[in-house]
């Protein structure tokens, strides 16, 4: 029987992984939905930045936006996405 090596970062990943699902499985059953679309002063409170610095991330193309009149939106779903692609895993 061959035996398998568990290294620190498979159990970094392991707990990454099931801190989500746990996330989803309570979010599921609190009834949370979170907005299809946010408004700038709920994407920074959500992502804890200064105004200017959510004007950069629309200037530079790293959050896509929408905007009707003089209101931009941001699609919650895309935040997610963005946060999750960019997601660091720092080797120690």
């Amino acid at each position: 029987m061959a035996a398998n090596i568990i290294t620190t970062e498979d159990l970094k990943e392991f707990k990454a992984e099931l801190l989500e699902d746990i996330k989803a499985i309570i979010n599921h059953q609190s009834g949370f939905s979170p907005k299809k679309w946010l408004k700038s002063p709920e994407v920074r409170d959500l992502l804890s930045i200064s105004p200017g610095t959510l004007q950069n991330l629309r200037i530079n193309g790293t959050l896509p936006f929408t905007k009707i009149g003089g209101v931009i939106y941001y699609d919650y779903e895309e935040i997610q996405k963005i946060l999750t692609e960019n997601r660091i895993h720092n080797k120690f």
